[in-house]
């Protein structure tokens, strides 16, 4: 395994920030950890970077322990937190020769590993990183993370705040590194991005909720979803959470998700409840459920 996690338990004064979490990364694999801010990602990235030593448990990472080897594993592992973190006075290629003698490198060495995302910010490569855009300063992070040629790459939440082009570009190129044998270990609070992991471990106040590939988890969602709409969605969901048959009620998109406590769902009587309440436009058809639906019914 590339990256083994057992038993791992952190705190902050009273904050329980890590509850005995436990999981395996296997090499090559893109392994994703989901959930909101406060879940305790950061914490875990830390732990297994050993910026942060864990109160109990134990870790490893490409075979060497995270406290006794911690020399080892910051030569062999490649990490991007969540703040853009390099040097922003400067420029892009000094800091990328900066990262590559720090690790007794050289880009040439190792050109083959970034040239993909290098030659989408070689234009700028004078322009001082605080100047770049965010997708930009995403780029130069991985390059700079990749110089050394790690065995694992850490990403914390490495595309939050970056506009939907550049996070579709920047999945792409986690696949190619993918393919030249890099284990990946990446966080994100989008679920949409959940779907592009091997596997993925649900991840809620310092909890693993679950672990498994994004299809089969998709699969243990039992219940029936339904979409709805109306004309007034505010109204549609405060008077959902009172009906008295209501599961779960959530905004989704432009519907609102919803799920019956009951074994045989009545349209007609939902229908004439919210009628009765002077909702109009009604529309009710079944959903298919998404990891996101998994992932609220597992928080829940």
């Amino acid at each position: 395994m590339s990256i083994s996690v057992s038993h791992i338990n952190k705190s902050y004064k009273d904050i329980r920030a890590l509850q005995d979490v436990s999981f395996e990364v296997k090499k090559g694999e893109i392994f994703g950890l989901i959930g909101p801010d406060g879940a305790g990602k950061t914490t875990l990235f830390r732990i297994l970077a050993t910026l942060l030593i864990a109160d109990s448990g134990q870790a490893s990472v490409a075979g060497h322990d995270v406290v006794k080897d911690y020399k080892t594993i910051r030569n062999c592992v490649g990490y991007m937190p969540g703040k853009f973190s390099l040097y922003q006075d400067l420029t892009v290629e000094e800091n990328l020769e900066f990262f590559a003698t720090i690790f007794k490198t050289t880009i040439k060495e190792n050109y083959h590993l970034i040239e993909d995302i290098y030659k989408q910010i070689e234009p700028f490569k004078t322009r001082r990183a605080g100047k770049l855009s965010g997708g930009m300063k995403q780029k130069l992070a991985l390059c700079c993370a990749l110089i050394h040629k790690p065995e694992v790459l850490f990403l914390d939440e490495p595309t939050t705040g970056v506009d939907p082009v550049s996070r579709k570009e920047f999945w792409d190129m986690l696949k190619r590194l993918q393919q030249k044998g890099i284990t990946i270990l990446v966080s994100t609070p989008y679920m949409d991005e959940a779907s592009l992991c091997d596997r993925i471990a649900f991840i809620q106040d310092g909890k693993i909720l679950e672990i498994d590939s994004p299809e089969a988890i998709v699969k243990h969602f039992t219940k029936t979803i339904y979409n709805l709409s109306a004309n007034n969605m505010y109204k549609l969901i405060e008077s959902l959470k009172t009906y008295e048959h209501a599961h779960s009620v959530y905004p989704f998109g432009e519907f609102v998700h919803y799920t019956d406590t009951r074994d045989v769902f009545d349209i007609d009587e939902l229908q004439h409840y919210l009628k009765n309440i002077g909702l109009n436009d009604i529309t009710i058809e079944i959903a298919k459920p998404t990891i996101e639906d998994t992932f609220m019914a597992l928080a829940k």
